[in-house]
């Protein structure tokens, strides 16, 4: 359906659960002329009814536009919902899905089918519920979203502590988790509610320190690696300046192998909606996702499952900038994998002992650019005046020219080191003739981890290992005269933590693996509807500062930014702050975060306006041998203190 249809209804509900927990849900109800109708549900835990509520054209085009009916659902312990917000994706969330699924297909508006998407947390639910093989579920969208919570995640890359991200996502779901739910939805009791979610609440992050290996805990959730439990078919949309790219290519052929019908989309986005995205070219996904919908939910013969199944936008030479409107590159559609795809091999030299430098990375601070101040890499030009590098002319490789990659390269080397602990990071790169020096791809690897993330073992000083760091997956193609580079570190930072002494790495020789893509006979790509023109992000009010104070030998990096806006029964006010420190004389490392949300309901049950905040101060310091982690939070209503609490613990770095 492509015209406008009768405007439907948006409704709040509850949904019982077989514990006695209610569920709040707001659905999206086509106009009921046009009989029982497909329903795709959205489960999040960033609450549906004030802090995401922005989402709503969304769910009005695909209602109004295309006949589906909408489900957004307050996870459990969020929002309106009731129980508590133990973890991300607990055990008791899969359960309660399955039952709200159940349920939707049940209501007289629902015809029985079923379909799963979203966007970061809830496309990683999506790809969760496809593993659970819920009954009426036939069909999941999975946008930004990883196969692999351990290593792809937010938490750790490569056997190291994700730093920076300590002040962002990592921390403010504390304060989050402890607002109360919206008083219009909830009712009566409210404030009970809350009382009661505060005492109760437990901060997510202590269980994240706790698990700094691959177990049992970050199997949970994950795909990876038994991709055999999706049946239902599976799109994926990934981002290139997004930190979930590696769940493209790896999963897409896991999957094929499988016999899933699946399809990949991955532009040049970052952790924002593909329509207003930097960089783009952005497109509107909306007409991508119902083609999805109709063919899987509907039966709708429209010969997505008959064309090339993988889509992706590949990347070439652009000036960086923190804030790049567009990336400039081309579209490519093809099987996957294909057999235009090739593995280049680049032999590297051995080198002198190189000191590690725990403050070289600031260029590419993080591998997930998303909203302002989490931007794009820039020049690369002066973390590799401090690293290792080889260059390599791409005309020189035996493929095709331009030289063109698709996947995720594989950098092995025989490294040693002057300590048990030590890291390499490997930047892939595209230097211009003028020297501008470009971040393809990176990868990092914790060397004590060199027999996989769920081992630990030290290094023996002086004794040389081999050592495959994987680089994320990438689309990329160099121009003529450019210069392919290969540029190798002890740190990634504030990415990745530091290593916890100073060291010096002597590499020893390796090898480059490239996985060369020649784009000639290729299938057309699709036509893609574009989204804005240019993007709506701004810069107004947002900090993202580098300091380097030389005599105290530290290098900090800082962030602030802030929101204020309006909300179907109120408005927010929302404020992060955050700090990350390195010493570059003993490799201590600090993380601070102050984060707080402030929650304007016009009407508190009594017909009264209320206003309620919460407010967290997170502290991690980073020794030699521990973190040490330190939280304060405060909840208010008005002027008035209704809780404080505090938590206090220190960690082991398990050779971290």
């Amino acid at each position: 359906m492509t015209s406008p249809i009768l405007e439907g209804t948006k409704v709040d509900a509850w949904i019982p659960m077989s514990d006695g927990v209610f569920l709040a849900i707001t659905l999206y109800v086509p106009n009921a002329a046009h009989g029982p109708q497909p329903c795709i549900l959205e489960a999040l835990p960033y609450r549906k009814d004030d802090m995401t509520s922005s989402y709503r054209p969304e769910y009005v085009r695909l209602r109004d536009e295309h006949a589906y009916a909408v489900a957004r659902l307050d996870v459990r312990g969020t929002g309106s919902s009731g129980g508590r917000a133990t973890d991300e994706y607990p055990e008791a969330e899969q359960r309660d899905l399955t039952e709200v699924i159940a349920w939707l297909a049940a209501q007289e508006w629902c015809d029985g089918n079923i379909g799963m998407y979203g966007t970061s947390y809830s496309g990683f639910n999506s790809l969760q519920m496809a593993c659970e093989r819920p009954a009426h579920l036939k069909a999941v969208i999975a946008i930004y979203a990883t196969d692999d919570r351990h290593t792809d995640d937010v938490h750790y890359m490569g056997g190291l502590r994700r730093w920076i991200d300590l002040v962002d996502y990592c921390h403010y779901m504390t304060p989050m988790n402890a607002l109360p739910p919206v008083p219009a939805v909830f009712g009566p009791g409210w404030r009970e509610e809350w009382k009661a979610r505060i005492a109760e609440h437990e901060p997510w992050i202590m269980t994240w320190f706790e698990n700094q290996r691959d177990n049992a805990y970050w199997r949970h959730g994950s795909v990876r690696p038994a991709y055999d439990r999706i049946e239902v078919p599976t799109m994926i949309v990934a981002g290139w300046a997004d930190g979930y790219r590696n769940n493209t290519f790896r999963t897409m052929e896991r999957l094929g192998e499988n016999g899933v019908p699946r399809r990949l989309l991955a532009g040049p986005w970052s952790h924002a909606a593909t329509s207003s995205a930097l960089p783009g070219p952005r497109i509107d996904l909306v007409p991508e996702m119902v083609t999805w919908w109709d063919r899987w939910l509907r039966g709708v013969e429209n010969g997505i499952d008959e064309q090339p199944e993988a889509v992706w936008y590949v990347r070439e030479f652009t000036a960086p900038e923190p804030d790049l409107d567009v990336v400039r590159g081309e579209w490519r559609s093809d099987v996957w994998p294909s057999p235009r795809s090739s593995t280049v091999v680049v032999p590297l030299d051995a080198r002198a002992p190189y000191a590690v430098k725990p403050d070289i990375g600031t260029a590419a601070w993080i591998s997930c650019a998303g909203h302002l101040p989490y931007g794009q890499s820039l020049d690369q030009r002066h973390d590799d005046a401090d690293s290792l590098t080889w260059d390599v002319d791409p005309s020189a490789l035996g493929a095709a020219v331009p030289f063109e990659i698709a996947g995720n390269a594989h950098v092995h080397l025989s490294v040693s080191a002057d300590q048990p602990v030590a890291t390499v990071a490997v930047k892939l790169q595209d230097v211009a003739p003028d020297g501008t020096s470009v971040l393809v791809s990176r990868g990092v690897l914790n060397l004590t981890r060199r027999g996989g993330m769920a081992a630990v073992e030290p290094l023996v000083p002086g004794t040389a290992y081999d050592v495959d760091v994987e680089i994320e997956a990438a689309a990329y193609r160099w121009l003529p005269g450019h210069v392919l580079r290969v540029a190798v570190a002890g740190a990634d930072w504030p990415n990745t933590s530091a290593p916890p002494l100073p060291v010096t790495l002597t590499v020893h020789g390796g090898r480059l693996e490239l996985p060369a893509y020649d784009a000639s006979g290729a299938p057309e790509p699709p036509d893609l509807v574009p989204g804005d023109e240019t993007s709506s992000e701004s810069d107004h009010g947002v900090v993202w500062r580098v300091e380097r104070d030389v005599l105290a030998r530290r290098t900090t990096c800082v962030i602030d930014h802030g929101s204020a806006y309006d909300a179907p029964y109120g408005s927010v006010v929302e404020h992060y702050g955050g700090r990350v420190s390195v010493s570059s004389r003993t490799f201590e490392q600090t993380a601070a975060s102050d984060v707080s949300f402030r929650l304007s309901f016009a009407d508190d049950g009594t017909g009264n306006p209320v206003s309620v905040t919460t407010r967290s101060v997170l502290d991690v310091h980073a020794g030699e041998r521990t973190y040490d982690v330190r939280i304060a939070m405060t909840c208010s209503e008005g002027d008035r203190v209704v809780a404080e609490r505090r938590w206090e613990r220190q960690f082991p770095r398990d050779l971290a």
